[in-house]
């Protein structure tokens, strides 16, 4: 196994904040995400996610704070996930953090959550590791205003 190390990359006009820290399990995915070549981004953070899941934390939270993102990125972040719900240590957790403009967050109904976490679902129905959503309704400059948990 290799020697793990965090990683932090900085965002740009079309890439987001790239933020894992193995000592604390917190995966940070933050900003736009409209890659011209998304495997160049995200490949490197699979490979790192693939390391992590061989020692992880107790509780891993992956936290999406994307504003935007593309289809390429959807897909990544599909096999990000997948990755992670493959933890194998007892009583492990992980938390997936969704963000949402408080408009969004407040428009949400039953059925817009389900929507919202019917591809999560899908890609988690076969986990080995307990797994909680949390939704967060944010004002103009990030700030959390009101959340709610779902636990899968």
């Amino acid at each position: 196994m290799k020697d793990l190390k965090s990683t932090f990359t900085e965002p740009t006009e079309k890439t987001p904040q790239i933020d894992l820290n193995e000592l604390t399990g917190e995966l940070i995915l933050s900003g736009r995400s409209i890659p011209e070549n998304a495997t160049e981004v995200y490949g490197p953070v699979l490979d790192w996610v693939e390391e992590y899941v061989r020692a992880p934390k107790q509780t891993t939270n992956l936290r999406l704070n994307l504003e935007y993102f593309n289809t390429a990125t959807s897909i990544w972040l599909a096999k990000i996930v997948k990755t992670l719900s493959r933890i194998e240590v007892p009583e492990a957790v992980l938390l997936v953090h969704l963000y949402f403009g408080i408009e969004e967050y407040d428009n949400m109904d039953v059925e817009d959550i389900k929507d919202a976490l019917s591809h999560i679902v899908d890609i988690i129905n076969n986990s080995t590791i307990s797994i909680g959503i949390k939704l967060y309704g944010t004002d103009s400059a990030g700030k959390i205003l009101k959340e709610s948990m779902v636990l899968i």
